[in-house]
C-alpha cells in the first residue's frame, strides 16, 4: 500500500501574492449593475486587461476578488472599493491604466494601491442626497429642520429571521451640509455603515418623507466617502 502523506500544517501553499485595492466610481447607466452582475464584469475586466490575477486555492479555484462595502442598486458613488491579488508585483500605476481601459460604461478606476486597512474597521460613510417632491425645496427644507430635532425617529428594520423590531435612528442621522436649488434639497449625511448597524441612504430619505406625508418624485444618492471610526478616509 503507498504511503500516504500529509501535508505540514504549518506550510503556506499558496504562491506569492501581491494584494491590490482599487477605488472606482460607479455613476450613470452603471449604478442599476447589481452586486452579481458587477462581481462578473470585474472578473471580465480583469481576464481582458490580461492582469496575472490570483486564483483562490482548492477543488474549484477563481479569481479572489472582495467588495469591502457593497452599494445598493441604484445608487452612484465616487468610492467603490475592489480588493484583489496578483501573482505577479506589478506597478499600481500600470494595474490602474490596464483595468482603467476594460471598465464598462459608467465606470472608472480612480487610484490603485496596496490595502492599508481592513474593511472591518469601516464604521461610517458619507452620502450626497439629492430629493425632489410634492413640495418646494424651502419647505422640505423647513421640515428637515423638523425632523432633526426630534429626540426619536423609529423605524421597522427586518431581522435575520424575517420578523421586524423597532429601531430609532435618529442617534445614527449625522447631517454635515443643507442647500436646495429650484427644485432639490439637497443633504450630505454621515450615516453608519460596514460590519456593525448599517442605515441605508433611501431608507433615511423615505423616512423623511413618509414622516410627513410627501411623495418623492425623485431621490438620487451618490456615495462620497467610505469612513474609518477616526473619520479617516478608508482608502
Amino acid at each position: 500500500m503507498a504511503e500516504k502523506r500529509l501535508q505540514p500544517k504549518n506550510v503556506d501553499l499558496r504562491p506569492d501574492r501581491y494584494d491590490k485595492r482599487v477605488v472606482y466610481e460607479k455613476c450613470g447607466r452603471a449604478k442599476y449593475i447589481s452586486h452579481l452582475d458587477l462581481m462578473r464584469a470585474m472578473q471580465r475586466a480583469i481576464k481582458r486587461a490580461k492582469l496575472p490575477i490570483w486564483y483562490t486555492q482548492g477543488f474549484n479555484p477563481h479569481i479572489y476578488i472582495m467588495f469591502p462595502l457593497t452599494l445598493s442598486l441604484g445608487f452612484e458613488s465616487k468610492v467603490e472599493v475592489m480588493d484583489f491579488a496578483l501573482l505577479q508585483d506589478l506597478s499600481d500605476e500600470e494595474v490602474l491604466k490596464a483595468l482603467d481601459a476594460q471598465m464598462p460604461e459608467g465606470m472608472r478606476i480612480v487610484s490603485c494601491s496596496a490595502p492599508v486597512h481592513s474593511h472591518t474597521e469601516i464604521t461610517h460613510a458619507e452620502y450626497d442626497i439629492r430629493i425632489s417632491a410634492d413640495r418646494t425645496p424651502d419647505e422640505m427644507a423647513e421640515m428637515f429642520r423638523d425632523f432633526m430635532s426630534r429626540e426619536v425617529i423609529e423605524i421597522q428594520k427586518r431581522t435575520k429571521k424575517g420578523t421586524y423590531k423597532p429601531v430609532d435612528i435618529r442617534p445614527s442621522l449625522e447631517l454635515i451640509s443643507m442647500d436646495n436649488d429650484e427644485n432639490h434639497l439637497n443633504l450630505k449625511m454621515k450615516l453608519p455603515a460596514g460590519g456593525g448597524f448599517n442605515l441605508n441612504a433611501n431608507v433615511a430619505a423615505e423616512t423623511f418623507l413618509d414622516m410627513y406625508g410627501m411623495t418623492a418624485d425623485e431621490i438620487c444618492i451618490e456615495r462620497t466617502k467610505i469612513l474609518l471610526e477616526n473619520g479617516e478616509v478608508f482608502c
